[in-house]
């Protein structure tokens, strides 16, 4: 019986769809299916390019060693997959920054228009969907994987102004997606509705409705399980009338009141911004995710760090200049380590109905526009995944020698169940995805 039958029937027995996730799995109404674990995306966006030198591993396979950069992920090692080798090589209007930033993840040109860089010609938004709206339109578009935002996009330090510098995902074409990097605002978007306990009352009061029409017609053995779950509407029905936050699997983190959106709050900012995003998952509110840094071109001073420098101004800088390119591997180890704590929260989150971790069904994708700074080179883009939600051989560094990036997107498609042919550019998607197994 196929998922429409197996709901039909339930709905032909007089009860709403409301109660249709608990009935569905009753063993004597024959409708039980195995739920399919979920998969996430995570995509992180750290700006200006790296320092190789200090960033990419001498040797492939799965002896690589962690430079200096990528210390702070060393508990991860086994986790991680460090892909070198990846070339964004989209062409034409916009300079790199702006193709480096709005062609990362939708892999397709820009449209004309009237933004100006720093050289080339002028330009406009991307031409195409960004992968992660790609996937989430996936997920969306089954009962199985839709949830409640489809994706969510959490950002850090992100300037107010709207141009291809600022924006990485993408909608489809001429539709780029803004990132919240308040988060406070983020909070209300995930928590506000969720406080109308009148409205979640009502819900129990039409599944306590259902249970009883459903009772004549289950085993003696469902019954008990039947009874089971009544009691545990009754309980519900209590507990929402003394909180409005018990609905949820984990609770809402508490956050000090009065953090500002400004430079120096960055480090608090950030950790506020990956404990939402953490919760949102346990939550299942969405199952795709960016998390975004500053943008490109970004200015950040890393006060924290003793960095009085801008962050773009200090990528410029050649690579004879020392302080330089000490400040900048320490801006680098730095997001680093934000990306560790991510992975580390959802590492130790359990994956809530079933076993493990949240990061045994989630895979991160740290990248950036440039492959280095002061060269503007669209090559060697950083790609480091970390995770297991796609099912990809972990623990190895590849050197994937000029492969287009346009293939890896495929093939993160490919392991969320999404076969597409292409991804952005065709002629850029020739020899499909990638073998990461």
């Amino acid at each position: 019986m196929n998922t429409i039958d197996r709901r039909q029937f339930i709905r032909n027995l007089g009860v709403s769809s409301t109660s249709l996730p608990f009935l569905l799995g009753l063993p004597s109404l024959g409708l039980a299916k195995t739920a399919p674990s979920r998969k996430r995306l995570v995509v992180m966006f750290s700006p200006n390019g790296t320092i190789p030198k200090n960033f990419w591993p001498e040797s492939t396979g799965s002896n690589f060693e962690l430079k200096k950069i990528m210390e702070p992920l060393a508990p991860f090692r086994n986790r991680m997959l460090v892909l070198n080798g990846l070339n964004n090589k989209v062409r034409g209007d916009g300079d790199s920054h702006m193709r480096g930033m709005s062609c990362l993840l939708t892999g397709i040109e820009l449209f004309p228009g009237n933004i100006q860089g720093g050289s080339d010609t002028p330009a406009g938004w991307a031409k195409g969907i960004s992968i992660d709206q790609e996937i989430k339109n996936f997920f969306q578009s089954q009962d199985a994987t839709r949830t409640r935002f489809g994706s969510l996009e959490f950002g850090v330090g992100v300037s107010d102004r709207a141009d291809p510098w600022t924006r990485m995902s993408y909608a489809g074409p001429n539709q780029p997606v803004a990132p919240t990097d308040d988060p406070y605002q983020m909070y209300k978007k995930l928590y506000g509705q969720i406080r109308d306990r009148d409205s979640l009352l009502n819900i129990l009061d039409i599944v306590r409705d259902d249970l009883k029409r459903v009772s004549k017609k289950i085993s003696t053995e469902d019954k008990l399980l039947l009874k089971e779950h009544a009691d545990f509407v009754r309980q519900m029905e209590q507990e929402f009338t003394q909180t409005d936050n018990k609905a949820l699997i984990g609770n809402p983190p508490k956050f000090e009141a009065g953090i500002t959106n400004r430079n120096d709050n960055v480090p608090r900012l950030s950790r506020m911004q990956i404990d939402l995003m953490v919760n949102s998952f346990v939550n299942d509110f969405a199952r795709v995710g960016t998390l975004q840094y500053t943008k490109s071109v970004g200015q950040a001073r890393m006060n924290w760090l003793n960095i009085n420098d801008g962050h773009h101004g200090l990528s410029h800088e050649s690579d004879k200049n020392d302080d330089a390119v000490d400040k900048l591997t320490r801006i680098n180890k730095w997001f680093a380590g934000e990306l560790a704590y991510l992975t580390k929260r959802l590492a130790e989150t359990p994956e809530p109905g079933a076993n493990g971790s949240l990061l045994d069904n989630t895979t991160i994708v740290w990248t950036n526009e440039l492959g280095k700074g002061n060269s503007h080179t669209l090559n060697n883009i950083p790609f480091v995944l970390i995770g297991n939600g796609m099912g990809f051989r972990m623990g190895r560094s590849l050197n994937l020698k000029g492969t287009a990036h346009n293939r890896l997107m495929i093939s993160m498609a490919h392991a969320m169940g999404h076969n597409i042919k292409y991804f952005g550019n065709k002629k850029l998607s020739q020899g499909g995805p990638i073998d990461l197994s």
